[in-house]
C-alpha cells in the first residue's frame, strides 16, 4: 500500500480520538480495491478489500444509523 495515496478519514469514525478508519478513494475508483488503514497509527500496514465488500460494510453501517 502506497503512503502517497490521498487518505480520507471515514465519516463513521468517531471525532473524539476513538475508532478512526481511513480509506483511499482514488485507488478504489481506479482499481475497485479499497485500501483501509488505522488513522491513529499510519505506520501499521492497512488492508485492501474488494469494492463490493467495502460497499456491503458501509451499507451495514448506514443501516445501523
Amino acid at each position: 500500500m502506497n503512503a502517497d495515496h490521498l487518505w480520507v478519514k471515514s465519516s463513521y469514525s468517531s471525532q473524539d480520538g476513538g475508532d478512526c478508519v481511513e480509506w483511499a478513494p482514488s485507488v478504489a475508483l481506479a482499481t475497485d480495491a479499497v485500501p483501509v488503514r488505522d488513522s491513529k497509527d499510519t505506520s501499521i500496514h492497512g488492508i485492501v478489500v474488494s469494492g463490493p465488500a467495502w460497499s456491503a460494510f458501509v451499507g451495514s453501517l448506514k443501516a445501523r444509523g
